[in-house]
């Protein structure tokens, strides 16, 4: 009756001469035999600084060479350092961003109509200028004052006239 002791954690248990022969009794349990196979690092999470552990192969293929202990913070990092601005694979020069821009400093409303809902509101270019995206060249219309003032000379004239 073979007592071995377990290469992990050291642990006597019983093997049965059989699986000794085939190289088999070296480890007490699954979880042993689990742990005898991982040839990885534990690493720190670059964001939450957590303890996690990363394969050979996962060290090996990280670009950055930052580790991560999930999704959410890779998540995290991407959209806060990594992929902003010039640095994002879509951007265009800046030259669509004026959206965003008018949501942070202006009010919603439509300048012509003053309805103030928002699924139909689009931002206008008064000098029909794309790449001028000066908060004074933006204004807030809906789609059919949009549709008035790019078809029509009068009622872009009257949205243009201040008003006293």
């Amino acid at each position: 009756m073979p007592i071995i002791q377990c290469k992990i954690c050291y642990n006597k248990f019983y093997a049965k001469p059989n699986w000794i022969k085939r190289g088999w009794g070296k480890y007490c349990s699954t979880v042993c035999q689990h742990k005898s196979q991982k040839n990885g690092k534990i690493v720190e999470c670059f964001i939450c600084k957590k303890e996690t552990y990363k394969t050979k192969k996962a060290l090996r293929h990280s670009k950055s060479k930052k580790y991560f202990c999930g999704k959410s913070c890779q998540t995290i990092w991407r959209n806060s350092i990594v992929y902003i601005g010039i640095n994002h694979p879509n951007w265009k020069d800046g030259e669509y961003t004026y959206r965003d821009r008018m949501l942070r400093h202006k009010i919603q409303i439509c300048q012509r109509c003053k309805t103030t809902d928002k699924r139909i509101l689009a931002v206008h270019h008064v000098d029909k200028n794309r790449k001028n995206n000066n908060l004074d060249n933006l204004m807030w219309i809906c789609h059919n004052c949009h549709f008035l003032i790019h078809h029509y000379k009068e009622e872009k004239e009257k949205l243009m006239v201040p008003i006293v």
